[in-house]
């Protein structure tokens, strides 16, 4: 049988082939010039892809379908070749289930997918990723380790593990959990890579798929795919639409991160300022604590030769600092140009200092609640006053009454 699969294929393709040609161009079903209208009827039907094309009494009617070379609604798109291995053994899973009910029933999955595998102790389920896809699905990306009586473990190869789901009662029991598709996660080799460019896809023209070949912006990541239909279309706008959501939300959570670290860096900043004063106040009372035992250390013993020679230079270093061309001199020459400048700023005209906004609004908010405070304080010592004054009645009444009584 395969020795004439091949040359009876052809002559079915070449009657397709011919048979389109037939229905596009002269139909002959009627017999008059109702026949040029329904050829019209037919290209429009191609040009759309859909519908069938009737062109004779004895040949059954042409199907057309959006592959037929035809279809005008056709281009050509990228997408991302994975790279990941056979022996990572990672399978993709899609739900028809939005994706907080997969992550609330995310256990009750695994041990789901878990009975599916026969229920093996020597096999675990993980789940690598979970990512929203549009019209409410999500897909679930997972592996199946196993361990060997050894001790040792390894993944089950994606191919394996994928043949295993396709199985027409395994495929069932998943159909039951609510998977619409799976395939795996497994990158081109170089041999499928090459036979996928050389052949362009059903119905598109092969002039568009070499010059697709050529705007590939990047071919060692991207490849070429057909976009058919305009359901095809919008299923990879909704797509971009949800990776774009993605990327936003990931941009939003990296900026709160970036505010935090800000956040941490001032307030380490501050830190290691006050632990930069605190260390000079220690070493300063260090050093004095050195220079009072040193005194104590040394007292009534004569000056060494060292000690000498520190002295001398200690003179030294103070005469420079004290000459008039040197480092004092030069200080005083400064503070007095800066009063003199000072003094006739403040003669010619009046200085005037501008506050920043939000300092301003600061101060004006620290004001506001001291004059609050201060209110509430003087409510506080009013009440006080007339409590003191009851008091003070209350003793002069009852002075009244014991002084009537002794009388």
């Amino acid at each position: 049988g395969g020795l004439f699969s091949q040359p009876a294929q052809a002559p079915t393709q070449s009657n397709q082939l011919i048979n389109t040609a037939s229905a596009l161009s002269a139909p002959t079903l009627l017999g008059d010039e109702r026949d040029a209208i329904l050829a019209k009827w037919n290209q429009l039907q191609a040009f759309w892809g859909t519908g069938k094309g009737y062109f004779n009494n004895n040949i059954p009617p042409v199907e057309f379908t959006q592959e037929n070379p035809f279809c005008r609604f056709k281009a050509v798109g990228y997408s991302c070749m994975p790279n990941n291995k056979d022996e990572d053994g990672l399978v993709v899973l899609v739900f028809n289930k939005k994706e907080t009910d997969i992550r609330s029933q995310q256990q009750q999955l695994v041990e789901s997918l878990h009975k599916i595998l026969g229920g093996n102790q020597t096999l675990t389920v993980n789940v690598e990723g979970i990512k929203t896809l549009p019209d409410d699905q999500t897909e679930v990306v997972i592996y199946v380790v196993e361990r060997s009586p050894n001790g040792t473990s390894r993944r089950v190869p994606a191919t394996t593990l994928y043949a295993h789901f396709e199985q027409a009662n395994i495929k069932t029991q998943l159909q039951q959990l609510g998977v619409t598709l799976s395939m795996t996660r497994t990158e081109l080799s170089p041999a499928q890579i090459k036979q996928l460019l050389q052949n362009p896809p059903a119905g598109v023209d092969p002039i568009i798929w070499e010059q697709a070949k050529v705007d590939n912006p990047d071919s060692e990541k991207l490849i070429p795919v057909p976009m058919v239909g305009f359901k095809e279309l919008l299923r990879r706008l909704k797509v971009q639409d949800q990776m774009t959501k993605q990327h936003q939300t990931r941009l939003d959570i990296i900026s709160e991160d970036i505010s935090e670290l800000q956040k941490n860096q001032t307030t380490t900043m501050a830190k290691i300022a006050q632990y930069k004063r605190k260390l000079m106040d220690l070493s300063h009372r260090t050093l004095q604590v050195l220079i009072k035992q040193e005194i104590q250390r040394k007292s009534g013993y004569a000056i060494q030769a060292d000690e000498e020679q520190l002295r001398v230079q200690l003179d030294t270093i103070q005469c420079e600092l004290n000459a008039p061309t040197q480092f004092k001199g030069r200080l005083n020459e400064l503070m007095s140009q800066i009063r003199m400048q000072n003094h006739f700023g403040a003669v010619k005209s009046e200085e005037r200092y501008y506050i920043d906004a939000d300092l301003l609004r600061e101060i004006k908010q620290h004001l506001k609640q001291q004059q609050e405070g201060l209110s509430h304080l003087i409510s506080i010592i009013k009440d006080d006053l007339e409590d003191i004054k009851l008091v003070e009645h209350g003793l002069n009444e009852s002075i009244h009454v014991r002084g009537g009584v002794f009388s």
